[in-house]
């Protein structure tokens, strides 16, 4: 079958919407119509260049939410018309990390950034060539194939705008308030970043019980959503909010930090490690160059100080356990998913959404196929 998406043809590129070739699915695939997809800036990273495609053309997106048309032969979990969340992760339930209920360490994650399914071959297809799927998801289709372990059944009754986000940006940052950095009722928390990570890090902190949230941003519009979303306070700075955490721990500092900045750089994870307190937790969410390296951090501080440091894939959180409970927040009106949405785009104005990403005028801009 035929069905428009947004490609990418080199690196660095520009999105480009045309009509690929779509295989049926294969025995433990499914075929999903897309409602909604998120413009996460994890896909923006494969346009700048700064996490590298080994496979062009490639079809963006790994955050999204539609409705199963066709299921392959051995599939038993899903059936057409179920109402799904894509998960960039297919966990497989079985490995080492699945079986310790870490589903987004999973080993099916190994195929991440190859653009194939996990059996090595491609749906898509353009001019003849085999074309990458982001995620072995490809959300930026009118239509894709994905494994059925990286479908995540929800209730009919939930919007697919709303839904779609649940299926990267919001437990991720979510997860790492919550999970990665473990807050606790009372604690001192900045979030670095309020964009559409940041922004539910901040909503993770509050669900937690952290008595001050600070988030810091260089951009008007997002400090204020993070005030809007749950922040106590909001510096434009690290610095501001590394001084102003210390002023009210008597000067230790902040229980915890995440990095949630858009391109991670060494700088980023070094000041906002010096802005939490001894046994202190900093999470690193956002995607860096992947040539960058070195973290300028005082080791006597690391050990003696006994900080931590952790990396954070998907908010440390199980995509099968998670989505549905963060989707149950939703309805429970204790996690706010409608008021993320800055803005709708149909397809074909993909790269302005990612233009207005850039100039800081959306927390998730998303696209809508069924405008």
């Amino acid at each position: 079958m035929k069905t428009r998406a947004a490609l990418l043809f080199s690196q660095p590129g520009k999105w480009e919407v045309t009509d690929v070739e779509l295989d049926e699915p294969k025995q433990h695939e499914v075929l999903v119509r897309l409602m909604a997809a998120g413009l996460c800036h994890s896909d923006d990273h494969l346009a700048t260049g700064d996490v590298p495609s080994g496979h062009f053309p490639y079809c963006g997106g790994h955050e999204g939410a539609g409705v199963v048309e066709k299921v392959g032969s051995a599939v038993r979990s899903l059936q057409p018309g179920d109402h799904v969340v894509l998960s960039f992760v297919p966990s497989c339930g079985r490995c080492r990390w699945c079986s310790q209920g870490l589903q987004n360490l999973c080993d099916n994650g190994a195929m991440m950034l190859t653009g194939c399914q996990l059996d090595g071959t491609f749906r898509m297809h353009v001019g003849g060539k085999d074309v990458a799927q982001a995620a072995m998801t490809g959300t930026f289709s009118q239509y894709t194939v994905v494994s059925e372990w990286g479908c995540i059944k929800i209730d009919d009754d939930i919007p697919f705008a709303e839904a779609s986000l649940v299926g990267c940006g919001v437990p991720t940052g979510w997860g790492s308030a919550v999970a990665a950095s473990g807050v606790k009722p009372g604690d001192v928390h900045i979030v670095m970043g309020v964009g559409g990570i940041g922004i539910n890090a901040v909503q993770g902190a509050k669900h937690a019980g952290a008595s001050v949230i600070i988030a810091v941003d260089p951009v008007p519009f997002k400090r204020d959503s993070a005030l809007a979303f749950g922040a106590t306070h909001a510096f434009e700075t690290i610095e501001e909010a590394g001084d102003f955490a210390r002023s009210v721990t008597g000067g230790q500092g902040a229980d915890s930090a995440v990095v949630s900045v858009g391109v991670v750089r060494s700088e980023h994870v070094g000041q906002a490690f010096s802005t939490i307190r001894k046994a202190g937790t900093l999470a690193v969410t956002g995607v860096s160059n992947i040539a960058e390296v070195g973290i300028p951090v005082s080791l006597f501080e690391l050990s003696m100080f006994q900080k931590r440091i952790q990396g954070v894939l998907f908010g440390c959180l199980s995509p099968a356990h998670d989505v549905p409970r963060l989707l149950n927040l939703y309805k429970a009106g204790q996690l706010k998913l409608t008021e993320l949405i800055s803005r709708e785009y149909t397809l074909d104005e993909i790269n302005q959404g990612y233009e207005d990403m850039h100039a800081g005028r959306n927390i998730r801009g998303v696209i809508r196929f069924d405008q």
